[in-house]
């Protein structure tokens, strides 16, 4: 625990390799290490970044994480890559996508695998993050594997959403998600540059239209549409900017406080369902019970709902 608040950062890359392990002991050594260090934590600015396919979040990341740390932060990228449904391993490679941001000082960049979890995030993730707070780490991004309804559950650990988008796709609204569209307080659209410079502005204003028909955010934020350039930078400042005028209104206000505290709850009732689930699925009495009645169902005609609420009363029946 010493290392991590000492900003060690071997010590805080094994700490997160015991976090995302799956071994019981572990997990069980990983909570100990996070609770020592809880009372170090929340200080950071939490970022999610999304994205379609091929929008270019690591260039985007590169060129805004170097705005960031130039304004004097300690910056950590969380790149959340998508496993493998197969063999369960992931590509990893965001670390090498970022060359010129990960050799930067005061920058940490973790690559994890997102292990087929839903909402583009790993279970682990919050975790990830209170560790790199208590490492030093004031401003957190969160890089999520792609665009879908559930990756709205990004929302639930960070404290901004922006959501990246191309120009020129055809349909500029096709494909993009209601409920992704309503959790983003920024969308920026990126490639912005040379002969794709009018087709960006023309999407910029259709999916302004579009964000603005949701109406107004319970933040008091009105929800930006911006435009971006990796290659030549341009779009940067504007959404660091954007970025801070974001922070200062929802600190000013106390709903920052109280957006936090709202996340908090909601990771608790979270991590009870898991819990549950988990204590319940692994005793060795249900899995025989489960087991048998898997057997008596190909014989015979059985009603499932009455089946699992008689296996829920005699679970608890038990451990009361």
């Amino acid at each position: 625990m010493r290392g991590i608040l000492n900003g060690d950062m071997a010590v805080l890359s094994r700490a997160i390799t015991l976090v995302e392990s799956g071994n019981e002991t572990h997990q069980q050594i990983a909570q100990k290490i996070i609770d020592g260090v809880f009372h170090n934590t929340g200080s950071s600015f939490r970022l999610g970044i999304t994205g379609v396919p091929g929008v270019g979040k690591s260039t985007f990341i590169e060129s805004f994480g170097k705005k960031v740390i130039s304004q004097g932060r300690k910056l950590a990228v969380l790149a959340i890559d998508p496993s493998s449904t197969k063999s369960k391993g992931s590509i990893l490679g965001d670390k090498t996508r970022m060359e010129a941001l990960s050799v930067q000082k005061n920058v940490y960049i973790r690559p994890s695998p997102s292990s087929g979890t839903l909402g583009g995030i790993t279970r682990s993730t919050y975790e990830t993050i209170l560790l790199c707070e208590a490492a030093g780490f004031d401003f957190i991004i969160v890089e999520t594997v792609g665009v879908g309804q559930s990756e709205v559950e990004v929302g639930k650990i960070t404290d901004f959403f922006l959501l990246l988008m191309l120009a020129g796709a055809g349909d500029e609204l096709q494909g993009i998600k209601r409920g992704i569209m309503e959790m983003a307080d920024a969308l920026v659209i990126t490639k912005a540059d040379g002969e794709n410079i009018e087709k960006a502005k023309a999407a910029r204003s259709e999916y302004a239209h579009a964000m603005h028909l949701f109406g107004a955010t319970e933040s008091g934020w009105t929800p930006r549409t911006l435009l971006s350039s990796g290659l030549t930078n341009s779009g940067i400042d504007e959404v660091y900017d954007m970025i801070e005028e974001y922070r200062r209104l929802t600190t000013g206000s106390g709903y920052f406080l109280i957006n936090r505290s709202r996340q908090q709850y909601d990771l608790f009732l979270s991590s009870l369902e898991e819990q549950l689930k988990y204590r319940f699925y692994n005793d060795a009495g249900i899995q025989k019970k489960i087991s048998d009645l898997r057997e008596k169902m190909k014989d015979q005609n059985l009603q499932p709902f009455s089946l699992a609420k008689d296996l829920l009363d005699s679970f608890f029946k038990n451990k009361s």
